[in-house]
C-alpha cells in the first residue's frame, strides 16, 4: 500500500507517518510505504490516476481533482480543526491576533493550504488584493524531498519572505531560531472562529478502493487510529520516527509538538464537521454545492474509528 504525504517533516500528518513506522500497518497485515509528493493537490491528482492508495491530506484538498467529493471519500480524521499556523518575522513585532499587519507583505502558503488563509482573511474581514497581501508558492518549496514547513522558515531567516502559513515543525523552528513570532494559531482559538473549522488532516481513498478492497481499507483506517493512541498514550515514541525521518533539530522537536497536538488526535468526522467543510469549500469555489455526509465520509469505517 502507498501512502502519501504532502510534508513529512512536520506534525501536521504525523498519526499516518507513525502508523507506517511503529509498525501498525504491518500488524494489520499490510505492507505500507511512505511517499512525499508536494503540494497536496498534486497528492490528490496522483491518488485520481491510481499512483497511491490513500493520502494523508488536508481534507478540503481532495476537492482539487475529485470535483464535488466523486469518487473519493474521507475515512477518518487524522486530527481535529484547521492546522497551520501565520508566522510572520520577529522584527514586525506584529502582536498576536493582528491581521492588519499584514498589509504589504509577502506571505509564503503551499497551493491547498492557501485556500485557508484567504478565506481567513475575508471572514476577518480583510481583502488580500486591496491590502497588497502577497499569498504565493515558494519557489524552492518544489524541490524533491523539500518539506514546506521548514523551508519557509529557512525562507524566513533568509529575509525572501514576510511571513508564511505553514505546519507546527515550520512555526516552531522559526520561533526558536528568533525570526519568526506566531501571529495565528488557528486550531487553538486565534483568527475569526470559523476558520477553526474550515478543514482538517484526513486520510483520503478512492471509491474505487473502497468498493474493491474494504476489508484492506478498514485494515487502514485501525492502523492510523492506534498510531494516533499510541501517540496519545506516550508522545515520546514520535522520537523514535523523527530519528529515522527527520535531520537532527526537527528530531529533537517533534515529540513536544505531537504532545501538545494529541487533544485533537480524535478520528471521528462528525455531520457538523463536514457542514463546515463544506461551506468553506463552497466559498472557495472548491465545491459547487453542499454534499451529503455520505458523499463525504465513508461512513462504512465509522466501526474502526474505535479501534
Amino acid at each position: 500500500m502507498r501512502i502519501a504525504v504532502p510534508d513529512l517533516i512536520s506534525n501536521s500528518y504525523f498519526p499516518a507517518i507513525a502508523a507506517v513506522e511503529l509498525g501498525f500497518f504491518r500488524s494489520e497485515g499490510i505492507d505500507a510505504t511512505l511517499d512525499l509528493v508536494f503540494p497536496v493537490t498534486r497528492a490528490m491528482e496522483s491518488l485520481r490516476d491510481g499512483e497511491l492508495d490513500l493520502v494523508a491530506g488536508a481534507a478540503h484538498a481532495t476537492l482539487a481533482a475529485f470535483p464535488d467529493w466523486q469518487g473519493a471519500r474521507l475515512l477518518a480524521a487524522l486530527a481535529q480543526h484547521m492546522y497551520w499556523f501565520l508566522v510572520l518575522r520577529s522584527d514586525l513585532r506584529v502582536r498576536r491576533g493582528d491581521l492588519t499587519a499584514l498589509a504589504g507583505l509577502r506571505i509564503g502558503a503551499a497551493p491547498g493550504p492557501d485556500e485557508g488563509l484567504r478565506q481567513l482573511l475575508i471572514e476577518a474581514g480583510i481583502d488580500p488584493a486591496s491590502n497588497r497581501i502577497e499569498i504565493g508558492p515558494i519557489p524552492t518549496a518544489n524541490a524533491a524531498g523539500v518539506s514546506f514547513g521548514v523551508t519557509a522558515a529557512r525562507a524566513l531567516e533568509e529575509g525572501t519572505l514576510d511571513g508564511f502559513w505553514a505546519n507546527g515543525m515550520g512555526a516552531e523552528v522559526a520561533v526558536r531560531r528568533g525570526v519568526g513570532s506566531v501571529v495565528l494559531d488557528v486550531r487553538r482559538g486565534d483568527g475569526p472562529p470559523p476558520a477553526r473549522g474550515f478543514t482538517f488532516p484526513a486520510l483520503v481513498a478512492t471509491t474505487d478502493l473502497i468498493d474493491r478492497e474494504p476489508t484492506l481499507v478498514a485494515s487502514a483506517v485501525r492502523a492510523v487510529v492506534r498510531a494516533q493512541q499510541a501517540l496519545k498514550a506516550e508522545p515520546s515514541c514520535a522520537t523514535r520516527v523523527g530519528e529515522r525521518l527527520f535531520p537532527p533539530l526537527e528530531a529533537s522537536l517533534i515529540a513536544e509538538l505531537i504532545r501538545r497536538d494529541t487533544p485533537y488526535y480524535d478520528p471521528r468526522i462528525e455531520q457538523d464537521t463536514v457542514e463546515r467543510l463544506n461551506r468553506f469549500a463552497t466559498a472557495r469555489g472548491l465545491l459547487s454545492h453542499a454534499v451529503p455526509y455520505s458523499g463525504v465520509v465513508a461512513a462504512a469505517f465509522r466501526d474502526c474509528w474505535s479501534a
